[in-house]
């Protein structure tokens, strides 16, 4: 008999098999304008945009963020890689028996602070409290609605500029060729962060979760326009990424390793247990599609955020070929295949 395993909820190729076999198999068929099938960040019906997110992350404190701010964050970051402005989230914690109050306490201050940072509030939710033994402290599902907004339809009215486009949300299957891709920052950090604090290891130099909220940052590119597809690299990182949006689009993307921008510390650590950067989950991170006459303009905007700072131009959607390739610093190319999931377990 199969049974359900750890690597079905990380996020590569073994997740999306479970979900497309046997959670497809049983629900979708709605009328929504972005429906489940879709698989996209978020659904959209009647012009809501509507996100559930279950947060498991072991442990629930790690260098840089906690499982409240990861709850809030990842919901927000989620409806706003559509184009939606988050407008209000439900909060439901399974609590697992044994819980010191004061860490319940600094979980709900987490997430007062992380609501008031993306402008959000927390307005109805539900509470349970489980036995002793199964959880490591707590569980949080985080669900939000979103909102059209003036700046998604100024974004597309921009990219109609340069190029022919009908959709009218920000979605993995509306790249084409020659739009340019984006990462917003450096690679790795959030994954790397958690593993440290799961196993005790130590790199060198603290390595710190990247875990933000980033609707206000979003909603700021989208005032410059152009941007046809947007993803937070969580589970199964980078790579997955790009790989969804391939296959979604059905055009191939060229990568330059070159230009990834993986802080050093990462990339030694990495090295040193045998991960691929690429594959590792993200929290404070989002990936752009962009036609390409906007490109350096998205770029030098997002350099001049908090979060953006460290953002490149890593590569461009291309017809040539259908994969995601990576081009290496020596020139090569390989192809950068679909992780069969995120090699740290439990990062969000």
């Amino acid at each position: 008999m199969k049974r359900i395993t750890m690597i079905h909820g990380a996020g590569g190729t073994v997740m999306t098999e479970m979900i497309k076999n046997h959670i497809m198999k049983y629900l979708g068929g709605s009328n929504a304008e972005v429906p489940l099938e879709a698989l996209d960040d978020s659904a959209v019906i009647n012009d809501i945009v509507f996100k559930s997110d279950s947060h498991a992350v072991k442990p629930i404190f790690f260098p840089g963020g906690d499982i409240g701010r990861l709850s809030v964050a990842g919901t927000v970051n989620d409806m706003a890689v559509m184009g939606a402005e988050p407008v209000a989230l439900a909060l439901g914690l399974i609590l697992e028996e044994g819980l010191p109050i004061e860490d319940l306490d600094k979980i709900l201050q987490s997430i007062a602070e992380t609501c008031e940072e993306a402008e959000v509030n927390v307005i109805t939710g539900d509470t349970k409290v489980i036995e002793r033994g199964s959880l490591g402290g707590c569980v949080i599902n985080t669900s939000g609605i979103g909102k059209r907004s003036e700046a998604l339809e100024k974004n597309i009215q921009e990219v109609k500029k340069h190029r022919s486009f009908k959709e009218r949300w920000i979605l993995d299957s509306n790249l084409r060729n020659g739009d340019k891709i984006i990462v917003s920052g450096t690679l790795g950090d959030h994954g790397l962060a958690v593993l440290s604090a799961q196993k005790g290891y130590s790199f060198g130099s603290q390595i710190l979760s990247d875990v933000a909220p980033l609707n206000k940052m979003i909603m700021k590119l989208l005032n410059v326009g152009g941007i046809v597809a947007m993803k937070d690299p969580t589970r199964g990182g980078l790579s997955n990424s790009l790989n969804e949006w391939s296959e979604k689009s059905k055009v191939g993307i060229l990568v330059k390793e070159k230009k990834l921008p993986i802080r050093g510390d990462v990339e030694v650590a990495c090295e040193m247990l045998g991960l691929d950067p690429l594959e590792i989950g993200n929290e404070g991170k989002v990936v752009i599609g962009v036609v390409a006459a906007k490109a350096e303009e998205i770029l030098t905007a997002l350099k001049n955020t908090k979060e953006g700072k460290d953002a490149e131009i890593i590569g461009e959607a291309t017809k040539s070929f259908s994969e995601v390739v990576i081009e290496t610093i020596v020139g090569g190319k390989r192809i950068l295949a679909p992780p069969i999931g995120d090699p740290v377990p439990r990062i969000c």
